[in-house]
């Protein structure tokens, strides 16, 4: 794979990212997700919930890719997603396992951040902010 890295790179918790699976009919399914999480040089953890119609197509075709655009690297990881736990509240940990890591930095432009956003609601913000805490624990 031409642009084609060995191991993930690092970004910071919080990092907005586009998490991609297919839906029954194979098109495509991009949602917009708070809590992904290096796990390694090839594994990624990130949080969903349980009515997330994301997970419910993982659980059916577990092939997925993730986004990632954060100052100084740009990437998408493909691989393999599952369940590798679920809480009380029903927020799921999938654990994606990269096969293939596309390079998309180019020397024609430079990521001088991620995308700037917030939590608007306190709560929200807390609950997301654990979320990534209980996702720690499953690496």
């Amino acid at each position: 794979m031409p642009g084609a890295l060995a191991q993930l790179p690092e970004w910071d918790a919080g990092t907005a990212a586009v998490l991609c699976t297919t839906d029954a009919m194979g098109a495509p399914h991009a949602i917009p997700v708070s809590t992904a999480l290096r796990a390694g040089p090839r594994a990624i953890v990130l949080g969903l919930g349980a009515r997330r119609a994301s997970l419910a197509f993982l659980r059916a075709r577990p092939a997925a890719a993730l986004s990632v655009m954060a100052a100084g690297t740009a990437f998408t990881a493909y691989g393999t997603a599952r369940v590798i736990a679920q809480d009380a509240a029903g927020v799921a940990a999938v654990r994606l396992d990269v096969d293939a890591i596309a390079d998309h930095r180019q020397p024609t432009f430079a990521l001088d951040g991620p995308v700037a956003w917030r939590w608007t609601d306190a709560e929200a913000a807390a609950r997301d902010a654990a979320v990534r805490d209980a996702l720690r624990a499953t690496f």
